[in-house]
């Protein structure tokens, strides 16, 4: 991963989840459908349904991950917040959804009063907004 992040290059991925299992599941379970059509016996659809549930296991995993993971930046931009902001602006600023404030992780602490200014008054709207209107990049390249 480079050592400065921006807006072009922030996207993570994970090799062995988005380049090894999820493929594979998939092969998988196309694969089992096909033979099933194919050749329709319970035992087919059996294997069908062990795939489809797999890759479901896979999946519902991988959302928990993202979900705890997206808690953590809520509770750590909270703190940032009234460490670096104005009283007013920071309990205003609690108040943002989840995803704004997981955009508002990325810029520095010297631009965040801006920024989180521009997210209340509605002049930044959606998180690649918010991303593209940092100047400052923070990395964070501890995501799940």
């Amino acid at each position: 991963m480079p050592d400065t992040q921006n807006y072009q290059n922030h996207t993570r991925w994970n090799v062995f989840v988005h380049f090894v299992i999820s493929p594979l599941l998939a092969i998988l379970v196309i694969w089992a459908l096909v033979c099933m059509i194919m050749e329709f016996d319970w035992y087919r659809v059996q294997i069908f349904l062990l795939a489809v549930g797999l890759m479901l296991v896979s999946l519902a995993s991988r959302t928990q991950v993202l979900t705890v993971q997206n808690r953590i930046i809520r509770l750590e931009e909270r703190l940032r917040y009234k460490e670096l902001l104005p009283a007013e602006l920071a309990t205003r600023a609690v108040e943002l959804p989840v995803a704004n404030m997981i955009a508002l992780r990325f810029a520095s602490d010297a631009e965040l009063p801006g920024l989180v200014q521009r997210v209340l008054s509605g002049e930044l709207k959606t998180s690649k907004e918010i991303k593209m209107a940092v100047t400052n990049w923070c990395a964070d390249h501890l995501r799940a």
